[in-house]
């Protein structure tokens, strides 16, 4: 037999084989609502607009399908939630059905299902529940909680002001200020704004961050074995990981080696005290790989997701002139010069109180989140839904809902207030998600977004730096959506 003849049975094996693949996933994809059609094992992928979901591409794709259908990712469906209503069936008819995280290899890497933010079944359960009881014992929701913001809130309102209304960007200052919340709140102390070991922290935490959602981040998910032996942007994530873990580790150590307090005075020595308490079960559930993780995910998810936010703040206000001038007129009404703002005091401010809501639902800074997965066999709607099966609710579609919001593309305050100016909330204004996976520092996140704009706005007027040009409120793609670039100047009131 020839050369050619051999080549042409080879050639006719593989696409029987690749026909018959292709006939066996159509079979099973029909166990799934609609979607674009996928190929054996690259899935949609084939369609590389697949390669970054945003809001505006699930939207439109929702358009054809319905508010719920399946994209395959591989040889991997997901089920993706578009719009308020189709995000709250899926997350609240059966909460418990959905509180699973799927075990990908990128989380897999990044965690090994320790912690809270990327783990399942009863180590989240454990891993939630403690570091809830630690929060509130702390004083999450608590005057006393709100004194740690109030002091980051000053130093920020001071590195601004160290500016002397010179061009500046803020996202640095702002991210250093949110972090060292956090910092109090684990650690016991805050940083200094000049500690470089500090600096190595926060970019390692934005390093993470961008390569979330990226093309080489899907890459990795489809070919883990390939890219764990080739250099990349995925090494310097994984290294970036192991930096922040060697920071944890530091302080966990300085707390091991300094006497007890009588009284635990931070998240790291009631964790500790936690361990202590449970090490003679037969497997504790507590260990120190668990509290690493659970003070990572505790900055992952309590540093990022604030400052940019407050980033995007600083870019409305100058781009929206008028909405400053509005809230400055309302806490100038409300409050005396510098007097200290608390948290209460949003429920007598309600245009400043609608600003922050609106500026949280226009920036939209996750653009589709960590996906869910379901821990049992389920319905969403009239579709089953199988154990296993992972779940995109998209946040950013329920905040930008025609059927929810009179003027979803538009910065507007309004969305908030109701007709006689006071503030009122809508059920989908969801940024902190539903159901069960809730974010654990929502009510902190509140409080930070509100003490450091109201102090911020109550302290300066901010305008573009001169000669700035081309501003756009358009997004830099990343595990959050980042404002471009751009300086403002803080001119003291």
């Amino acid at each position: 037999m020839g050369i050619l003849a051999l080549s042409s049975i080879l050639t006719a094996l593989i696409l029987c084989f690749l026909m018959a693949q292709f006939v066996r996933l159509q079979i099973r994809r029909k166990r799934f609502p609609p979607g674009p059609t996928p190929l054996p094992y690259i899935g949609n992928f084939w369609q590389l607009k697949f390669f970054r979901l945003s809001r505006e591409l699930l939207t439109e794709e929702a358009k054809t399908y319905g508010n719920i259908f399946t994209l395959w990712f591989g040889t991997v469906p997901a089920v993706i939630l578009v719009g308020f209503q189709a995000v709250k069936d899926g997350l609240t008819t059966r909460p418990e059905d959905m509180v699973g995280r799927p075990q990908t290899p990128y989380f897999k890497a990044l965690a090994n299902n320790k912690g809270i933010f990327l783990t399942t079944a009863k180590t989240w359960k454990n891993q939630r529940r403690v570091s809830l009881m630690i929060l509130r014992t702390l004083g999450l929701g608590k005057r006393s909680f709100e004194y740690q913001v109030q002091e980051e809130a000053c130093n920020l309102v001071e590195a601004f002001r160290n500016t002397k209304g010179k061009p500046m960007n803020p996202s640095y200052a702002i991210t250093l200020a949110v972090a060292n919340v956090i910092c109090s709140v684990v650690f016991g102390h805050r940083f200094s704004n000049d500690d470089k070991t500090f600096h190595g922290l926060l970019e390692a935490m934005e390093c993470l961050f961008t390569f979330f959602g990226c093309f080489m981040h899907h890459f990795y998910e489809l070919f883990p074995w390939l890219l764990n032996h080739i250099p990349g942007r995925h090494q310097k994530a994984l290294s970036s990981r192991d930096f922040v873990h060697s920071f944890i580790r530091r302080e966990i150590k300085k707390h091991l080696d300094s006497d007890v307090p009588d009284e635990p005075q931070d998240f790291i020595d009631f964790y500790l005290a936690q361990i202590d308490r449970t090490k003679s079960q037969p497997s504790p559930p507590y260990d120190e790989k668990n509290m690493v993780h659970c003070i990572f995910d505790l900055f992952l998810g309590g540093t990022e997701t604030s400052s940019t936010t407050l980033h995007w703040a600083l870019l409305y206000m100058v781009l929206y002139p008028d909405v400053q001038a509005k809230v400055q007129k309302e806490i100038d009404t409300v409050l005396a010069p510098g007097q200290m703002i608390y948290y209460e005091d949003r429920k007598n401010l309600p245009y400043t109180n609608a600003v922050i809501h609106e500026i949280q639902r226009f920036s939209n800074i996750v653009a589709v989140g960590v996906p869910k997965c379901c821990v049992r066999d389920t319905t969403i709607r009239e579709f089953f839904i199988e154990k296993g099966t992972i779940i995109f609710p998209i946040l950013a579609s329920a905040l930008y809902d025609s059927s929810e919001w009179e003027r979803p593309l538009n910065f507007n305050p309004s969305h908030f207030l109701d007709k006689d100016g006071n503030f009122t909330c809508r059920d989908a204004f969801i940024p902190f998600s539903l159901g069960h996976r809730t974010c654990v520092g929502d009510h902190l996140a509140r409080t930070e977004l509100f003490l450091f704009f109201s102090s911020l706005l109550q302290a300066f007027t901010f305008h573009l730096a001169e000669g700035s040009k081309d501003i756009t409120v358009e997004a830099v793609w990343g595990g959050t959506l980042q404002p471009h670039y751009f300086e403002i100047c803080a001119t003291p009131r």
